[in-house]
């Protein structure tokens, strides 16, 4: 079993930065991919960024290509999502999750953390 706690969200104005943390629980945080999804208001939640476990291997979404970057510490259980440049339709509440090696399963999710950016 993993908990996950994100924090970090807040409220910033446009071409602002904030970074969002997810804070694991458990000793087998270095086994899971992670990832960071985000919903929108009226959108249904999609993936934003995935790291593999190791933190050798990242992903991201074109719309937040050059602006996000996620990582991650093993020795902190801590996965990151540094966000620059951030613009108005980046508002959304943003979650962690853990999940499978090959990365395309999520087996854990956090509370998520409210993101808003003022234009």
């Amino acid at each position: 079993q993993v908990q996950l706690v994100e924090s970090g969200g807040g409220l910033v104005q446009a071409g602002g930065f904030l970074r969002l943390f997810c804070v694991a629980s458990g000793r087998t945080f270095s086994s899971y991919a992670m990832a960071w999804f985000r919903q929108r208001p009226g959108k249904d939640r999609e993936s934003v960024a995935t790291i593999t476990w190791n933190g050798d291997t990242t992903h991201s979404v074109d719309s937040v290509k050059g602006r996000f970057i996620i990582s991650r510490d093993n020795t902190k259980n801590t996965v990151y999502l540094q966000m620059n440049s951030l613009k108005p339709e980046d508002t959304a509440v943003y979650y962690c999750a853990a999940g499978s090696v090959t990365v395309d399963k999520w087996y854990y999710w956090g509370q998520g953390t409210q993101v808003t950016v003022s234009s």
